[in-house]
């Protein structure tokens, strides 16, 4: 398991993809406002970096001690939403519309995920000054899976899809 500085400083993978305009505390506070709840700290250390995009390969997944619709063993996060409004890229602000449009529950931030499925800070437990845990969501199936207790710990348990892959050892695919 990878300490939260490490993946911090590594999570972004390459392109523009999803990337937003850099982060600024009026940025932060508009959106708080607008999602009526508190953004945890962790993710605004990484939104920091780079608000939103593409994540690296060595952080695209969530190991699952039980199988969902997507794997066996793991849940994507090939890409993370930022906040903002550019060039009509989905963000976290489009949440209230999202979670309405998918019939998913409230209060959510969605993090990740393409309708049929999503990654989400899950406020229900925490109220929205509290400290939301992360939830996978299932829209086709009706079924949600916790994931970590926070997002810090989240982030802390990401990993390489490929590593996950039961015909994959050693870094060979081809080995058996």
């Amino acid at each position: 398991m990878a300490g939260f500085d490490e993946v911090k400083a590594t999570f972004w993978g390459e392109g523009l993809y999803g990337v937003q305009p850099p982060l600024t505390d009026a940025v932060v506070e508009d959106a708080e406002r607008q999602l009526g709840v508190r953004l945890p700290a962790a993710l605004l250390e990484i939104l920091w970096v780079q608000n939103g995009g593409v994540v690296a390969d060595a952080w695209n997944a969530f190991p699952t001690d039980v199988p969902t619709s997507w794997s066996e063993n793991h849940v994507p996060l090939d890409e993370m939403m930022g906040i903002g409004r550019h060039d009509g890229q989905v963000s976290l602000l489009d949440t209230a519309y999202l979670v309405e449009e998918w019939g998913l529950p409230s209060p959510l931030v969605l993090l990740s995920g393409d309708g049929h499925c999503w990654i989400a800070l899950d406020y229900r437990g925490c109220g929205k000054d509290g400290e939301p845990s992360v939830t996978w969501f299932d829209v086709d199936d009706s079924t949600e899976l916790p994931l970590a207790a926070d997002f810090q710990a989240f982030v802390e348990r990401l990993t390489a899809a490929v590593s996950l892959d039961p015909d994959h050892t050693d870094g060979n695919p081809s080995a058996s």
